[in-house]
């Protein structure tokens, strides 16, 4: 089993930033890819951005030049580095590590911006 506990979410104004973490802990051998997903209220859950453990990633087209996704494999933490925020960004989001064919989930940290 793996568990991901994502933190760094909060409140803030448009054209703000914000930094997420998400820490592995558990069978954290050979995960693979990490990533950050979102889900505004109403919507389904989408992909926001993911790196591979060789550090290849891979953004949404919302996102992209906002956004940076980095990783520290001997911390086993995946970042988030989002800058010019908008109101469209609000959204939980989650973590999710991907280890051999098994898929796991933090429980989501909220992200708050204001218009």
């Amino acid at each position: 089993q793996v568990q991901l506990v994502e933190s760094g979410g909060g409140f803030v104004q448009a054209g703000g930033s914000l930094r997420l973490s998400c820490a592995a802990s558990g069978d954290i051998f050979s995960i693979n890819g990490m990533g950050w997903y979102r889900q505004a209220p109403g919507k389904q859950r989408e992909l926001v951005a993911i790196i591979s453990r060789n550090g290849n990633t891979n953004y949404a087209d919302s996102v992209k030049g906002r956004f940076t996704i980095s990783r520290v494999n001997a911390e086993n933490t995946v970042y988030l580095q989002m800058n010019s925020l908008k109101p469209e960004d609000t959204a939980v989001y989650y973590c999710k590590a991907v280890r051999l064919r098994e898929v796991y989930w933090g429980k989501g940290t909220l992200v708050t911006v204001s218009s």
